[in-house]
């Protein structure tokens, strides 16, 4: 399965915009904002305690669709989460408990987004093979770090998609965090500075600390 982001524009992290759009499983386009929970707009939210936070706020585009995800299948953008829910479709999105199932920070000289961008907007990640065949909320959650060396400026674009795990999963989760609450504004991968003397936008050398808990492993 792959997840793919709308870009607008994005340089070294993202100095522009995104808004998550579409879903593909195992190389099947599921259809422009079938399944996902989108606003119109592309602005990003830069508190961490915003009641919005767990996918996103001023959701225009809603529909019934849940995407039929095997699990094990190929997925992806930046951090995703999963929260179990009894319906995709209708469930709210307060009160949920999320444990992330993939991330992808900075590695070999190379952020996530910069090859979400090379993939012209696509970022891959394998779906678990053991997690529990029902209901989820999908979380999708992009962080643009350029101005993140002052405390508040790390911004933050997250949408959720309504999907259904199909399998022989057992494992419903684990190092569940709630949205908002599993971030601080200082938290180090939030409040960073990714620039080194020359101003390269890639650490400096320094390993980058992904926010949140780690990804489930089976």
């Amino acid at each position: 399965m792959k997840v793919q982001s709308v870009i607008l524009g994005f340089a070294a992290l993202a100095s522009s915009h995104s808004i998550f759009q579409k879903v593909s499983v195992n190389g099947v386009d599921q259809g422009q904002l079938k399944g996902v929970r989108a606003p119109d707009s592309d602005y990003p939210i830069q508190n961490v305690n915003d009641a919005a936070f767990a996918c996103n706020k001023n959701l225009k585009h809603l529909d019934s669709t849940i995407i039929t995800v095997p699990a094990g299948a190929k997925v992806g953008p930046i951090m995703v989460y999963l929260a179990k829910v009894d319906n995709a479709a209708t469930a709210q999105t307060t009160g949920l408990k999320w444990f992330k199932v993939a991330e992808d920070g900075l590695s070999n000289g190379q952020w996530a987004v910069d090859k979400m961008i090379a993939n012209n907007g696509w970022h891959y990640f394998n779906m678990p093979r053991c997690i529990a065949p029902v209901d989820y909320l999908m979380r999708v959650e992009l962080i643009a770090l350029h101005g993140a060396q002052m405390q508040g400026q790390a911004r933050f674009y997250m949408e959720c998609a309504q999907i259904r795990i199909t399998g022989s999963g057992t494992n419903s989760g684990s190092n569940f965090v709630s949205f908002p609450g599993a971030y601080k504004a200082n938290d180090p991968g939030i409040q960073v500075n990714i620039y080194d003397n020359s101003g390269n936008p890639y650490m400096g050398g320094k390993t980058y600390k992904i926010p949140g808990p780690p990804a489930l492993t089976c």
